[in-house]
């Protein structure tokens, strides 16, 4: 022949010469999927603590919240025996009249003192509360973070199946969205 062969390919040909193609796709998934699945345990671990992070602010200002509670009606008990002074006062007799008016200015005192420990109390809640809100940002970040990493995964074991290679570009998207993400709530 004048150098011009003809070669046919057959199934097993192509296979043998895509087959290299084929184990590189794989590989490539495994690695993104080991590495997507290392920082989703990382960002797992960090919703988690900036969610218990949240919830102690958020049992604090519930404690402060009752304290300050307490303090009201301790406040209101001592209103309740300045008024029953106050009234004993108008009652008693000249020689009582002192000693009831003595109790009257006590329970005022006491009062101011009550209620300046109220008021501090429920600042402090309120404090409390608006940290643990702050602590729900990030964590609310991470959780979307996860939740694109996890589809990232998903995409990509799709893709090894499948065989098909756009499937690959998503899943490289979604795991770039979860890796903003996460940068966004470690700021």
């Amino acid at each position: 022949m004048s150098g011009h062969e003809f070669h046919v390919h057959g199934a097993h040909d192509h296979a043998v010469e895509h087959a290299g193609e084929e184990k590189g796709l794989g590989q490539y998934v495994a690695i993104f999927t080991a590495i997507l699945a290392s920082i989703g345990a990382i960002v797992s671990y960090q919703g988690g603590a900036t969610q218990n992070e949240a919830m102690m602010f958020k049992n604090e200002a519930v404690l402060l919240k009752t304290q300050a509670s307490d303090q009201w009606n301790f406040y209101q008990a001592k209103s309740n025996k300045g008024h029953l002074m106050e009234l004993a006062s108008d009652i008693a007799p000249k020689e009582k009249k002192e000693f009831y008016t003595k109790q009257l200015d006590k329970y005022e005192l006491e009062k101011k003192e009550i209620k300046h420990k109220a008021e501090m109390l429920e600042a402090a809640s309120e404090k409390a509360n608006k940290e643990s809100d702050l602590s729900m940002v990030p964590h609310h970040h991470l959780a979307q973070s996860m939740t694109l990493i996890q589809i990232a995964i998903s995409l990509a074991s799709i893709t090894v199946l499948t065989r098909k290679k756009w499937l690959f570009s998503i899943a490289i998207v979604a795991a770039v969205g979860g890796i903003v993400l996460w940068a966004e709530a470690l700021l």
